[in-house]
């Protein structure tokens, strides 16, 4: 008893309950244990090796986010063989065997990276362009008016070779009779592509780098088609080839089936979407099934499926073959060479090439008496696929399809399982039990497939489909049953001209997506827009999915803690006060009701984009004027929500006074030496430091820029206009410095009007 009271006096626990409770040192052995025995059986189910297309990726992310300037490519070359010549000496001492092939995965995919951005450079123009030019037609996708093409660059204005892009993507309006592999001559309206439209947005100059597009536009006036006794390319021939094939067959399945059910159909079957119109597409993303018209993992499956089954069903109609013949492989096998066949024959996009990829890994694996889906075959699909397009790894095409199939994969003991399974049942039992479990099956796959999707789909895209369950529930059995095998019918039936009922009979399908598609696109909130959150928030979200989906074991649970902190910072993203275009040719500034109010005149995609990041659901026509806000033509001003004045300058005439009063100026021109305005946000600084966004903190202004310092990447045009050469301190007071600089004459290269900078060749 004393020695109790003494104990309690001290603050201790008594020695017979002491000795019950684990001490650190036995915790610390436990989850020490606890963590060996889950990594045992993470490697006895074979599950360490899909981390390796993890680290591969890792490497190329580091690689095309962190680096500047480009790297020698034996640099990382070497890291990785020397990691991989010391696992010959770690094959006793497994974990250090796993690390180390880890790392030699992190410096190849560095190097993977390293290399495609070196393997596919080419110029990129400087400004925008009127000239003359002359090229190949490469790819042609007709539109509702006109077309948009791919042309193989010959001549451009007065630009040599070094300074010429490469190839182009120009739209024109008027009808032509225009065919890939034409070789023609117009005038083009050409600029740069263009780069992010906010801070951490869509580029499509990193995009168009990739693709080796060096500029974009549009062709005015008349296009002739030039007749030439050289020889084209194999290559330009045989994709003009099968572009023409490709156009010839819209045409047909349009013609067939007719209005905008025929544009869906050919998109499904030759992935032309120029035909479909803006409603039809806001009606398939509303019901959460735009996928379907990308030529992607579901065509491909489909597709393979299909030929899969009808050579196995064929094969199997002759007992003496179906008992000697391995009819399984042999349906494999003609699976792969169909899935090539309509990947080749569907444009070879980048969606659909990896998707082709993850196809033949899959039957390969039939061939090799090794079961189709598995996430070891997963990750060597992502390790070929990243090795080939490592950009890929940025887009959400990539992100979205190989996080679906990891979802299934992870999931499909549970989506296996059949429901009232016995042979109690009967044979009407059994039929019910059967039609229940498919139903259940593409509710819980569909599920699956949302959230695990949903991160990315999110992040790239700003919406949430709310109803994309019951779109995708109800749509997806017509794409399946019906669709898809009357697309691969209508093609084998195509060289005979048998083809055109079986487009009918497609397009009646078509007809009933769509009308399910305006039904739940008629519902209350069928379309919601989320304010963007940033790349931290998706890393660990991809973390979760990552733990979550790659581990057997207990260590699954700990996708909990990424998956909480990502949600976290999802739900209270940073959202930002002003907008600026890079053109400095409008804004948009949050007003007193909390809502984005537009001044001058941003481009109506521009706009849209801040309106999506602000989660504002708003169509760029919707927008209005601000409270308070006062527009002549010579610019805009207005009080901001904190009380700053903020003016966006069109003319020269009015940036003496806007320097005087406002807090904020925005200007497409070079401000006055000496202007006193607080933040100066002129052409100089768009030149060199892209969209602006600015948060209004109580400490000031806080500026994030698409263009980061240091030196640019290699998909980014070099600036053209040169920042001042003095300080703005160091120039005269404001009226002097303001009078001398109105009297200077314009330079060539200001832009003269409310128009781009436009220079001639």
């Amino acid at each position: 008893m004393a020695g109790e009271r003494a104990a309690a006096a001290t603050g201790s626990l008594p020695a017979h309950v002491a000795g019950r409770l684990p001490g650190p040192s036995l915790i610390l052995r436990d989850l020490r244990e606890g963590f060996t025995g889950a990594i045992a059986l993470e490697a006895g189910q074979r599950r360490l090796f899909p981390w390796l297309a993890v680290a591969f990726g890792a490497g190329i992310l580091v690689e095309l986010t962190a680096t500047q300037g480009q790297p020698n490519l034996a640099a990382p070359l070497a890291c990785a063989g020397l990691a991989l010549a010391s696992t010959v000496a770690l094959r006793a001492r497994p974990a250090a065997l796993a690390l180390m092939l880890g790392i030699a995965a992190v410096f190849l995919g560095f190097a993977a990276a390293a290399y495609r951005v070196s393997s596919v450079a080419s110029p990129i123009l400087a400004r925008t362009t009127i000239a003359p030019i002359t090229g190949l037609v490469e790819a042609l996708d007709e539109r509702e008016q006109g077309a948009r093409l791919i042309v193989q660059v010959i001549a451009l204005g007065s630009l040599e070779e070094g300074a010429r892009p490469t190839r182009v993507r120009v739209s024109y309006r008027k009808a032509q009779a225009i065919r890939p592999g034409d070789r023609i001559s117009a005038s083009a309206r050409l600029l740069p592509p263009p780069e992010a439209a906010r801070p951490g947005g869509y580029d499509f100059a990193r995009d168009a780098y990739f693709r080796g597009i060096g500029a974009v536009g549009s062709l005015t006036g008349r296009i002739d088609v030039i007749s030439s006794t050289e020889p084209l390319p194999w290559s330009l021939r045989l994709a003009a080839a099968v572009d023409d094939a490709r156009n010839a067959l819209t045409r047909r399945i349009t013609d067939a089936t007719g209005g905008q059910a025929g544009a869906v159909a050919a998109a499904l079957v030759t992935g032309k979407r120029g035909l479909i119109s803006s409603p039809t597409n806001d009606v398939l993303r509303a019901a959460g099934i735009y996928h379907v018209v990308s030529i992607s993992g579901l065509h491909m499956v489909l597709a393979a499926g299909v030929v899969f089954w009808l050579v196995r069903a064929l094969l199997a109609l002759v007992p003496i073959l179906a008992l000697t013949w391995p009819i399984k492989k042999i349906a494999a096998g003609a699976a792969m060479v169909g899935v090539t066949a309509y990947c080749v024959f569907s444009g070879w996009d980048v969606a659909a090439e990896r998707s082709w990829i993850m196809t033949l890994v899959m039957l390969g694996a039939i061939l090799v008496d090794r079961p189709a889906l598995s996430m070891r075959n997963l990750a060597l699909a992502a390790m070929i696929a990243l090795a080939r397009e490592p950009e890929a790894l940025l887009g959400p095409s990539f992100q979205m399809s190989f996080g679906a199939v990891a979802g299934l994969i992870a999931c499909s003991p549970l989506l296996s399982a059949r429901l009232f399974a016995g042979e109690r049942l009967g044979r009407v039992g059994r039929g019910l039990s059967f039609a229940a479990t498919a139903v259940v099956g593409t509710l819980a796959t569909t599920l699956v497939a949302q959230i695990a999707t949903a991160p990315f789909s999110t992040f790239h895209f700003q919406t949430v489909q709310p109803f994309g369950i019951v779109g995708n529930a109800l749509t997806l059995p017509l794409v399946s049953l019906v669709v898809m095998p009357s697309a691969v019918v209508g093609i084998l039936a195509y060289p005979f001209a048998l083809d055109q009922p079986v487009w009918w009979l497609m397009g009646q399908a078509v007809r009933g997506m769509l009308a399910i598609s305006g039904w739940i696109a008629g519902f209350g909130q069928a379309n919601l827009v989320v304010p963007a959150f940033g790349p931290t928030a998706l890393s660990l979200l991809a973390c979760a999915l990552l733990v979550a989906t790659l581990s057997v074991s207990r260590l699954r649970w700990l996708a909990l803690v990424p998956a909480l902190a990502g949600l976290a910072l999802a739900a209270a993203p940073m959202r930002y006060d002003v907008f600026i275009d890079r053109e400095g040719a409008g804004a948009a500034v949050r007003g007193a009701d909390g809502r984005l109010a537009v001044l001058g005149k941003p481009p109506n995609f521009v706009l849209e984009q801040w309106l999506k990041a602000d989660g504002d659901g708003r169509r760029p026509d919707q927008v209005a004027a601000g409270e308070g806000e006062h527009c002549d033509r010579l610019g805009c001003t207005i009080r901001t929500v904190d009380g700053r004045s903020l003016a966006l300058t069109k003319d020269k005439r009015a940036l003496y006074e806007d320097c005087a009063r406002a807090d904020i100026l925005i200007s497409r021109r070079d401000a006055p030496p000496g202007c006193a305005a607080a933040l100066i946000i002129d052409r100089t600084f768009l030149v060199e430091h892209g969209a602006v966004t600015i948060r209004l903190d109580p400490t000031g202004p806080v500026l994030d820029t698409v263009r980061k310092p240091g030196p640019p990447p290699p998909w980014r045009a070099a600036s053209t206009v040169k920042p001042p050469a003095e300080p703005a301190a160091a120039t005269p007071d404001p009226p002097t410095g303001f009078a001398a600089w109105a009297k200077k004459p314009s330079d060539k290269s200001e832009p003269a009007t409310d128009d781009a900078p436009v220079e001639p060749l």
